[in-house]
């Protein structure tokens, strides 16, 4: 789903440096003594920036409309011909999927090795399922620049082994690698009836759609086999009840369609799994029913073991669904949502499945014409929807969102929205115990270019009508929120109350501005909500609109790190450059902006302040003095600096000569330590620390270096400031 209102709202400052992240995996920390979030998946994924690489590492950058900004950690590594990264394998494997991106209007291949030895197949790449325009969608751009390919390697590898893909004639910018041992061909169950004995086409020349109509009137009560092989349907089934449609694997049995099963009812008992659903959905034309299900599978019926990929929509469900189980399944590369409960459904339960690239909500509640009701989305892993939500819950009644991990949202989204927006009418708002429970959210939250504001990375939205339900919303993690990590909010405009909403249990680490974004009347409750470097204050609490009443935070005890309030509701914090509680362990300088008198190449200013440090700025070669400047945001009684250089034993020891400068206006800047050689040793650490004097009192720190003993520049891969000694 997506927002056909824009509102104005208070103007929001440009958005400068924002929070940087670190480079490689992707950790979710659960809270103690819970589950841990996200979806136990068959495969390891490996961040190419992570990877050894001779192409270049693009991002961080939350921008809407870049291509890092849609990237799993919101960066990748783009290959020039020749160019190529490598991939050390994280476990036992013989297959391997690729997400990856190339310029529009292009493709071609990437060379595979296996330890260091080329194998004969290539891995094709391709923009015709990318770049999707939506320009009736308020706020859009286009977008969906990913994609997924994927290979079975012919051979068997192991954990440390390397896998490299080399760019031939088309740039590819490689973002994350799947790397999975995919079991043998599963073999024909007894009994069953063979869609090739219907006479389907396992070399994907011939049309099978009639073989497989065949095969389930049939095989009633049973089950309808598909063996390994390509299957080209050309229309899509309906009167598909009381039948098992049963592949051998979804690396081995594969159905070409973009319209699977698209049918009003059935008298349910209907089972899909372990085969690929393979569409060829090139646009978003949301009155096209080009989904793997759309419709109903009608009750007491199971998704299981499923690849998904280039459909509109995954799921789109509506009529009798009742207590459906969609489990261990991938929804990769829809042009909309991944799944979408339409309505009517009751003790719906989503569990276990990988999504995506979504280019809508990747998994959606929507409660048109009859509400959803106990159902449920849990321990799913959600990554990279470009358009919307990880998780939206429109309406519904005794809901529940649990151990679901949803990284890397984009434009018009939140990691999980709780929401009162209707879209169409009859619609049926929250009601009952919304439960919201083991989340996990990295790197969540967007600007609403129809807002002019951010959107929080766990929302919850008064958009057409008052919350009234009860919310609970208990041991979430939220980490590396560009900006704030829950907002209260009523979207439409037209300050609408969130009432009943208890907050427990949650930690919040590196916001971009703020724990609480309250802008609607209303209130909630917090207990146990801990944060640790927060950017701008604890508390934006300024309701929209100006108006409409307060929102009251009540402290229920056991909070800690946001207790300061934002107190200019005439303008926006920006990521990273309000006023934070003095935190002595806070890294000032991190994703601060950051500027340089040169830079050699790709290394800019801004990669010392990343987070990251195996990259890092080099000044202009053999032109020394040269000078970095970071600009802190308020003035900061620094007693402490970290300088460091990449880890990699690559990196020969080196002497560095440094002066420490410091301002509190950025233009008269004096002498805070006087030119010192500091010593850069791998066998250490590559780092070197700096106390200033007690007297020091700078927002813009200046580090001039004027020599080097291992290279004729200045190089830093992290400057860290901290308050305490």
């Amino acid at each position: 789903m997506h927002s056909t209102t824009a509102r104005h709202v208070r103007r929001m400052p440009a958005i400068g440096a924002v929070v940087a992240l670190a480079a490689g995996t992707l950790v979710a920390l659960a809270p103690a003594a819970h589950a841990a979030a996200g979806a136990t998946l068959p495969f390891t994924s490996v961040e190419a920036e992570s990877a050894a690489t001779t192409g270049t590492k693009i991002g961080p950058d939350y921008t809407q409309g870049t291509l890092a900004s849609e990237a799993s950690g919101r960066q990748a590594v783009r290959l020039s011909a020749g160019q190529r990264v490598e991939f050390t394998v994280p476990r036992a494997a013989n297959a391997v999927n690729l997400s990856y991106s190339v310029p529009d209007g292009q493709s071609g291949s990437l060379d595979v090795y296996v330890n260091g030895t080329k194998l004969a197949r290539t891995l094709p790449v391709t923009s015709k399922y990318s770049y999707i325009d939506t320009s009736w969608i308020p706020g859009a751009k286009t977008h969906h620049f990913f994609d997924d390919s994927r290979l079975l390697l012919g051979r068997d590898v192991q954990a440390g082994d390397t896998v490299t893909f080399v760019a031939t004639g088309t740039q590819v910018t490689v973002d994350v690698a799947d790397f999975e041992q995919v079991a043998p061909a599963a073999t024909q169950p007894a009994g069953s009836v063979s869609v090739v004995s219907k006479g389907a086409d396992p070399s994907g020349n011939g049309d099978s759609t009639q073989a497989f109509r065949d095969a389930i009137s049939a095989a009633q009560g049973g089950t309808v086999w598909i063996p390994p092989g390509d299957y080209r349907i050309t229309a899509s089934l309906n009167g598909v009840q009381n039948v098992t449609l049963q592949g051998a694997g979804s690396w081995h049995s594969v159905v070409h369609t973009s319209r699977f099963i698209d049918q009003a009812g059935s008298s349910g008992h209907v089972h899909l799994q372990d085969f690929a659903v393979m569409g060829e959905v090139t646009e978003r034309v949301d009155s096209n029913p080009d989904n793997f299900v759309n419709g109903s599978l009608g009750p007491d019926s199971s998704v299981s073991g499923m690849w998904i990929q280039h459909m509109k929509c995954g799921m789109w469900l509506m009529g009798d669904n009742d207590n459906l189980v969609v489990e261990n399944s991938r929804f990769l590369d829809t042009t909309a949502d991944g799944i979408n409960l339409n309505g009517t459904a009751k003790g719906v339960r989503v569990r276990n499945n990988f999504l995506r690239n979504q280019g809508d909500d990747a998994l959606a509640m929507w409660s048109l014409y009859a509400p959803d009701t106990d159902s449920s989305f849990e321990n799913n892993t959600v990554t990279q929807p470009n358009l919307a939500n990880g998780i939206a819950i429109y309406g519904g009644t005794d809901i529940t969102v649990k151990n679901n991990l949803v990284s890397d949202t984009n434009a018009l989204g939140s990691g999980i929205a709780i929401s009162n927006q209707k879209f169409l009418d009859p619609f049926h708002p929250l009601a009952g115990t919304i439960t919201v429970d083991g989340n996990t959210l990295v790197r969540t939250g967007a600007m609403n270019p129809n807002w002019n504001h951010p959107m929080g990375a766990l929302r919850v939205d008064s958009y057409d009508s008052a919350i009234d339900a009860t919310v609970n919303i208990t041991d979430t993690t939220i980490t590396d929120s560009p900006y704030s990590a829950f907002e209260f909010v009523s979207g439409g405009g037209r300050g609408y109350p969130v009432r009943n909403v208890h907050v427990t249990g949650a930690t919040v680490k590196n916001t971009g501005t703020v724990v609480v974004q309250a802008e609607a009347q209303g209130a909630a409750i917090f207990k146990d909500v801990t944060a640790t470097q927060t950017g701008s204050a604890g508390i934006y609490n300024c309701p929209y609109p100006a108006n409409s009443g307060a929102f009251t935070v009540t402290d229920g005890g056991g909070n800690s790190g946001w207790s300061s309030t934002w107190a200019d509701c005439t303008t926006w914090p920006q990521p990273g450059q309000g006023n934070p509680e003095p935190d002595p362990g806070r890294n000032l300088a991190k994703g601060r902006p950051a500027t340089a008198t040169g830079t050699q190449d790709v290394y800019t200013p801004g990669k010392a302040v990343d987070g990251d440090a195996n990259s890092y700025w080099e000044s202009t070669n053999h032109a020394f003095p040269q000078s970095w400047t970071v600009d802190l945001g308020s003035s900061y009684e620094v007693r402490r600096l970290v300088l460091k250089l990449p880890p990699s034993p690559a990196w020969g020891a080196r002497t560095q000569t440094i002066t420490v400068l410091g301002s509190t206006d950025g233009s008269a800047y004096s002498t805070v330590v006087a030119s010192h050689d500091y010593r850069f040793d791998p066998a250490t650490g590559n780092t070197a620390t700096v106390t200033l004097p007690d007297s020091a009192n700078l927002r813009h720190l200046r580090l001039t270096v004027s020599a080097n003993s291992g290279w004729p520049a200045g190089q830093f891969s992290e400057v860290e400031a901290y308050l305490g000694s």
